[in-house]
């Protein structure tokens, strides 16, 4: 049912015959008691073309319905912790349950010894675990373990990857470093992606001073064979703690996380996300001869890890076992990569028919898709980007990227494609004519910036 709620003050006509008025005055109110409109840069309305960011009432499976009435196919998956589409049924009864006993008590619950055997069980390389509500909670508690495990103050983070944490260490290296002390800037070094030879320098430069090296296990590409091999190697050689964040590639990429695609050997491991299919947990995973200095029972001098009143939430950690439940049972990878594979092989279609092809791009493992919007020069371009979200946003596409959720169909991938080929003949005008003649508006804008 459309909503009712009479616009105030009038939003944007779209010419599809959306409108965005409910969302665009909810925007602005958002915007007068949030920072920003929203708890996470991300989904803020500068991401989404001018008046066109919907304020979303509900969802289920593949779909999303906005405050104005209207539904959308929703890709990037709730920043792709959604992986088996929304108000799953399994899940959906597993939190309902737990939440009928309690969620949160004096002492930990039955559940938080099954939820942590049955991670683990997932992990042949990870002894202990620890759970949290984030996972910059979880990053940041394994940068501070590695610290103390080594005495050493230095954080090795790869520049490829977008995002490791909310904190100093990792947002002093970012745009957005306001308010972080440049001491602390300081004690955080970059490498490039699947290069060996950037590690080595890095090791060199630094001798005996980096306590880890944080990297998410996959980007837009596979590692090159035999990195992961070389970067333990020498991690172990130099006495660094390889640190994985498993943030995306957890419960997306395998089950147990892109280590067990890749046979790869960490120290420490960070998973969320997918984990909980929505809902809030995070963990930290790794050698029982790291974690434990965040216990009680050792001599050594202690770490204060993690302490967190929410962090083993009943209700959270049910989400998790029926995600892994779900995992075992509807065999979800499987079908991430088989509707990526297909949604790519679609788009791609419908830009060569739009004769598009060298500018819409999709790129990424199929279970993990995103889009580049090229201009004419064959330049990264927002006005582009901006464009191609206005245009499919006007045929009922949320797509800031192409991440697929279970819960997608082939039809929805066939209604997806259709979007797209009609999104690509308005880029098609737009580059023989001028971005300026198909958009108006503001461009969307890189979410972690200094200034507007």
């Amino acid at each position: 049912m459309r909503a009712t709620t009479p616009p105030d003050p009038p939003g944007r006509e779209d010419p599809s015959g959306r409108d965005y008025s409910t969302s665009a005055r909810l925007t602005r109110r958002l915007c007068d008691v949030i920072p920003g409109g929203a708890h996470t840069y991300a989904k803020g309305a500068d991401q989404y073309p001018e008046g066109m960011a919907p304020v979303i009432r509900r969802g289920l499976g593949a779909r999303v319905w906005d405050v104005d009435g209207f539904g959308y196919l929703e890709y990037g998956s709730g920043l792709r912790s959604v992986a088996l589409g929304h108000a799953h049924p399994r899940v959906t009864a597993a939190v309902t349950e737990a939440v009928r006993h309690g969620s949160n008590f004096t002492r930990p619950a039955e559940i938080e010894l099954t939820a942590a055997e049955a991670l683990l069980a997932l992990l042949p390389r990870a002894d202990m675990v620890k759970f949290a509500k984030n996972g910059s909670d979880a990053t940041t508690a394994a940068v501070k373990l590695a610290r103390a495990v080594t005495g050493r103050d230095l954080v090795a983070t790869c520049r490829d990857h977008p995002f490791f944490s909310v904190d100093d260490w990792f947002i002093g290296t970012t745009p957005m470093s306001a308010g972080v002390p440049s001491a602390v800037r300081a004690m955080t070094a970059g490498f490039r992606y699947g290069d060996l030879d950037d590690v080595r320098r890095l090791f060199t430069e630094h001798p005996e001073q980096i306590a880890c090296l944080i990297t998410e296990p996959a980007t837009t590409v596979a590692p090159p064979p035999g990195y992961y091999a070389g970067l333990r190697r020498l991690c172990d050689e130099h006495g660094v703690l390889l640190v994985l964040d498993e943030m995306i590639t957890g419960f997306r990429w395998a089950t147990g996380g892109a280590q067990d695609l890749f046979d790869i050997d960490p120290d420490l491991s960070t998973f969320g996300k997918a984990m909980g299919n929505g809902f809030a947990v995070a963990a930290l995973a790794g050698r029982r001869e790291h974690l434990e200095l965040g216990g009680m029972d050792h001599g050594r001098e202690r770490v204060f890890l993690l302490s967190t009143t929410h962090g083993a939430e009943t209700h959270a950690l049910a989400a998790h076992l029926a995600v892994i439940e779900a995992h075992r049972e509807e065999n979800v990878v499987a079908t991430l990569a088989r509707r990526g594979e297909l949604l790519a092989e679609r788009v791609r279609a419908a830009a060569v028919a739009a004769d598009v092809a060298d500018h819409v791009l999709v790129l990424g493992a199929p279970c993990n898709l995103v889009h580049a919007t090229l201009d004419a020069e064959g330049r990264r371009s927002q006005e582009f980007r901006t464009l191609f979200l206005a245009e499919l946003l006007r045929r009922g596409v949320i797509a800031p990227s192409f991440v697929v959720s279970a819960a997608l169909t082939p039809d929805d991938v066939e209604e997806t494609a259709s979007a797209v080929y009609e999104a690509c003949l308005v880029y098609r005008k737009a580059l023989d004519s001028g971005i300026g003649t198909c958009l108006t508006g503001r461009p969307v804008r890189p979410a972690l910036r200094a200034r507007d």
